[in-house]
């Protein structure tokens, strides 16, 4: 049975913006999973990833910040213990304390140029899409008549940002 373009763009805006498994999608939809996939499949071939939409969107609404927070994080735990075993070890000699510790540094500064240049295209992708529901949130709120149109122009409007920043 053929399924007409907005039950394809509902699916995959159920599986990218919702997050529901194919499955869960094609159930949502009452179609086969086996027509979700060949779907996605179909539009990752027409450079429409479903996954680095997935990926981005789910980035845009977690915020670059906090991944950025979580690497950071992580590398300061790990500073802070290798400080403390330089500190309470007394058979390292200075020389070895002074060269891990300017090591530390450059780690430090490589760190945060990394968590700053991390993927580019999907941090572009994730604004991108953040301004979308941005504004479809304030179309919602502040122009209820509009939310019909809106919602016609964004979803393939969705896609053709897909192709360009995913």
């Amino acid at each position: 049975m053929a399924h007409d373009p907005e039950t394809r763009q509902a699916a995959r805006s159920a599986y990218v913006f919702q997050r529901m498994s194919l499955e869960g999608a094609a159930d949502h939809l009452d179609i086969g999973v086996a027509t979700v996939r060949r779907w996605r499949t179909q539009a990752a071939a027409s450079g429409d990833d479903w996954d680095r939409a997935r990926a981005a969107a789910s980035l845009s609404s977690e915020g670059a910040g906090t991944i950025a927070q979580l690497v950071l994080s992580d590398f300061l735990t790990l500073y802070q213990a290798t400080v403390a075993d330089l500190r309470d070890n007394p058979e390292i000699p200075a020389m070895d304390r002074a060269e891990a510790l300017s090591r530390l540094s450059d780690a430090f500064t490589k760190t945060m140029n990394a968590v700053a240049k991390a993927s580019p295209d999907l941090a572009r992708y994730a604004v991108a899409t953040e301004l979308l529901r941005d504004l479809a949130g304030f179309t919602r709120e502040h122009y209820p008549e509009h939310v019909e149109a809106m919602l016609e122009l964004l979803e393939p409007f969705a896609t053709h940002v897909a192709k360009k920043y995913g």
